[in-house]
């Protein structure tokens, strides 16, 4: 089986629009968490929200896209892979040639057009320009037209952890020679119908989230879109790597529709499972970048999990902390994120931690600190317990 290689990454998030961005306000510990201003949703006047600082028309300007029917999410989406393709220096032969995967996730996709629909509907038209945006799979096969991408086209959705399992699905293609090359990530947006949804739930919080503190109230939802470049081994030669995929894993519990078994088996399983594919000990993880969302449940019960596999647990952030919780896409992003590390050697500050939860009583790193580090593992759960852990390795 081929290794897997990460040769391009792009990202566009609250805290900046391009990797570099990203990579400066993670050192400097900057939180793109605000209020939102102009947004239809009675509850922005009410909790903060993770945006990404372009508009819709700075975004179709840049693109060079003229459709008003194409989703933020699309828009988020082609705004990141582009600068993944650019990043890796795929040339046009190798994006459509039929060895070339598109693996994408999202849980929003076009509902953020859900009022758009819904108007165009009641004035009786014979069709809408938003119904071809309208779902999750309409942002990639937008992408496919787009790039005209013949390979292996697939949309997930498995709520948090979909981009994961979108890089998870990538590196397997490759390895069992279905596929030379993989763009693999995810992309979400705000939207009127999801700040809702999740209002409903009781789990967003009124103040900046505090993921892992003893006095967390909820999360903050976010939106942005993150693409990694996978190659097999002899594709890479004499590229640039910025790192290797060797663990990955999926488990599901299926204990409730949006909690984790109070043991934690399934973020349990899922690091375990990743550990194994990797062939690593606990203590050869340095650094977990942690799905860490905020929520009452989640942080203790990825704690546990955690005091379960490492003993102790290794260094830890969450990157929510940042950006917010930007769903399908957080998977990706928080992949990026961990790949900074490694390339980089260094761990970037948790924010808005001041006391831990008392049942496990750990600690994330709150300062930006250099250090060694060979191996980190990024993990994303998503709603019915749907798991997943991923560990990237240094080249």
């Amino acid at each position: 089986m081929s290794r897997v290689f990460v040769t391009g990454m792009g990202i566009t998030s609250a805290i900046g629009n391009t990797l570099a961005e990203n990579h400066s306000a993670l050192i400097n510990g900057v939180c793109g968490i605000n209020r939102l201003n102009d947004f239809p949703s009675k509850y922005v006047s009410e909790m903060p929200f993770g945006a990404v600082s372009l508009s819709n028309d700075a975004l179709k300007q840049t693109l060079q896209i003229n459709n008003d029917s194409v989703s933020r999410t699309t828009l988020l989406a082609t705004h990141a892979l582009e600068d993944a393709i650019r990043d890796a220096g795929l040339s046009n032969e190798e994006l459509t040639s039929n060895h070339t995967a598109l693996i994408g996730a999202t849980t929003v996709g076009g509902m953020c057009l859900a009022d758009e629909l819904y108007r165009d509907a009641n004035e009786n038209y014979m069709g809408s320009p938003f119904l071809s945006s309208y779902d999750s799979a309409s942002v990639f096969l937008f992408l496919q037209e787009h790039y005209q991408m013949t390979g292996i086209v697939d949309t997930i959705n498995t709520a948090c952890s979909s981009s994961a399992n979108a890089i998870m699905f990538g590196a397997r293609l490759i390895k069992n020679g279905l596929a030379k090359k993989a763009l693999v990530g995810g992309a979400d947006s705000l939207s009127k119908f999801t700040i809702n949804g999740f209002n409903t739930l009781r789990i967003l919080s009124s103040d900046v989230c505090m993921p892992f503190d003893e006095n967390r109230k909820g999360l903050n939802l976010g939106e942005g879109a993150a693409f990694l470049v996978l190659e097999n081994e002899e594709a890479v030669a004499g590229k640039k790597i910025y790192a290797e995929i060797t663990g990955y894993h999926n488990s599901t519990d299926a204990y409730h529709p949006s909690s984790l078994s109070e043991n934690g088996e399934g973020p349990y399983q899922s690091m375990q499972g990743a550990l194994a594919i990797a062939g690593l000990r606990p203590d050869e993880i340095d650094l977990i970048n942690a799905h860490g969302t905020g929520t009452e449940n989640n942080d203790e019960v990825e704690s546990k999990a955690m005091l379960r596999v490492f003993n102790p647990p290794p260094s830890f952030t969450s990157s929510k902390s940042n950006i917010g919780h930007t769903l399908g896409a957080a998977g990706s992003i928080e992949a990026v994120y961990s790949i900074l590390s490694l390339i980089n050697q260094e761990v970037y500050p948790h924010l808005h931690f001041k006391e831990a939860i008392k049942s496990t009583m750990l600690e994330p790193v709150v300062t930006y600190r250099q250090m060694p580090v060979k191996h980190v593992m990024s993990n994303s759960f998503g709603f019915g317990g749907n798991c997943t852990s991923l560990i990237f390795s240094k080249v």
